[in-house]
């Protein structure tokens, strides 16, 4: 599983115009599964993301997780962070999850973070969604977990 987290100072998913998913401070999360992702990948990917401490204490440093600061998550499903570009001049993306695991390892992820987590997100499993940010520092961090 792969996620590329976007420190923000707010966000957005809109979807034909409208928006259906906001936060303000806290973390965007694009997401991907990959084919041989379990629900404990899902499970560990979720632990670290809500521990990772992004934020800023009152010195200035990286100290403070998203629960730390009662941010928000917005978790965005991506499967091109799967792109393949070894080749040719368009991605591949069979390192991607097939569409029937994808969605449901997606789900999983947004169903346990609103129990774990006070405000959850989302944008919608396979939609043409646009995403609106204002990354705070910048700050982005790629993270990969595999089963």
């Amino acid at each position: 599983m792969m996620a590329l987290l976007q420190r923000v100072a707010e966000a957005r998913v809109d979807i034909g115009g409208k928006t259906v998913g906001a936060i303000g401070q806290g973390m965007l999360v694009l997401l991907c599964a990959e084919p041989d992702d379990t629900e404990e990948v899902v499970e560990k990917m979720l632990a670290k993301i809500l521990k990772l401490r992004i934020f800023m204490d009152e010195a200035g440093k990286m100290n403070r997780s998203v629960q730390d600061i009662a941010g928000g998550l917005l978790v965005v499903s991506q499967f091109t962070l799967a792109a393949d570009t070894r080749s040719g001049n368009r991605p591949g993306f069979t390192q991607a999850a097939p569409p029937a695991l994808a969605e449901r390892l997606y789900e999983r992820f947004v169903d346990r973070a609103r129990a774990q987590h006070p405000v959850v997100q989302t944008g919608r499993f396979g939609a043409d969604m646009q995403v609106h940010l204002v990354n705070d520092g910048p700050v982005t961090i790629p993270l990969r977990l595999v089963a």
